[in-house]
């Protein structure tokens, strides 16, 4: 028995914008829950754009019977705002957020009440105690909008410090940077687990540019053989399983806790992943 074919993972969805979206997201999630999901999150928009769809994909997936996490992001956001947001999704039931600062939307200037994460935390911790499992998130490649390696890294801490319970990390194709993470936050004091975020790759041009937008790493020798393979999607997704797969195996064999899968709405590269693990039969 594979130490994967135990070890609790998570999937991430953004709220589809369209009903054809929508309908598709259900099939992809229903051949998803195979994997016996900890829990799903779903993910909301710059300044809050996303939070109707956000909270109505939450809601399908609790009636579903899988534990759902709201991403919960506070640019631009008041108390208020936060407070009676809290309640909604307490009275839905959700047990579980992934709390942001979230990214600015374009043109937006610095506004609302909270700075930080790390002030949205405390204030969640402070109006609903212990209601909520807290996740935050943390960068093993520096965010991009960091002043230093320090700076992020104290940054984490203050977040962890507030009140988190978990954290996950952006994704990242260096297993070291991930390990360094972990040795250089448990020296500040962070016991809580640090979930590596795990982006599966089908396509070149997306993932060059999602990761160009948030600073996340792609090493050269991969970008190299990506580039190489041109518009052969069959070989860029088979090269995509085996890189992503070893990093999984490297990560689980170095203490991983779980495993957080950026899934992009999409099922196949996921499944083939995990059952490459022995989270699947074959």
């Amino acid at each position: 028995m594979s130490l994967a074919s135990h070890l609790p993972i998570s999937l991430e969805f953004f709220p589809p914008k369209t009903p054809e979206g929508a309908a598709k997201l259900r099939t992809v999630r229903q051949a998803l829950y195979a994997l016996k999901p900890e829990f799903c999150s779903v993910t909301f928009g710059a300044g809050g754009s996303t939070q109707e769809g956000t909270f109505a994909t939450v809601a399908e997936i609790l009636a579903e019977g899988v534990p759902a996490a709201s991403h919960f992001s506070c640019v631009g956001a008041t108390k208020a705002t936060v407070r009676a947001q809290l309640a909604t999704l307490q009275a839905m039931g959700v047990k579980r957020l992934v709390a942001l600062r979230g990214d600015l939307p374009s043109g937006y200037g610095a506004g609302g009440e909270f700075h930080y994460a790390s002030d949205l935390v405390a204030f969640i911790r402070a109006e609903t105690g212990d209601t909520f499992q807290l996740e935050v998130a943390c960068y093993p490649e520096v965010h991009p909008q960091a002043k230093s390696a320090d700076a992020d890294l104290n940054a984490f801490a203050i977040k962890v410090h507030a009140g988190a319970n978990s954290a996950m990390t952006q994704y990242f194709y260096n297993a070291d940077a991930y390990f360094r993470l972990v040795e250089d936050a448990r020296k500040l004091g962070v016991t809580i687990p640090i979930v590596p975020g795990i982006m599966p790759i089908s396509s070149s041009s997306q993932l060059m540019r999602f990761s160009d937008a948030c600073g996340a790493e792609i090493p050269r020798w991969i970008r190299l053989r990506l580039q190489g393979f041109g518009d052969d999607t069959a070989s860029i997704k088979a090269f995509g399983l085996d890189v992503v797969t070893d990093l999984c195996e490297r990560l689980i064999a170095g203490g991983a806790p779980s495993l957080h899968f950026y899934t992009m709405n999409q099922s196949l590269a996921t499944l083939e992943i995990c059952k490459r693990l022995g989270r699947l039969a074959a």
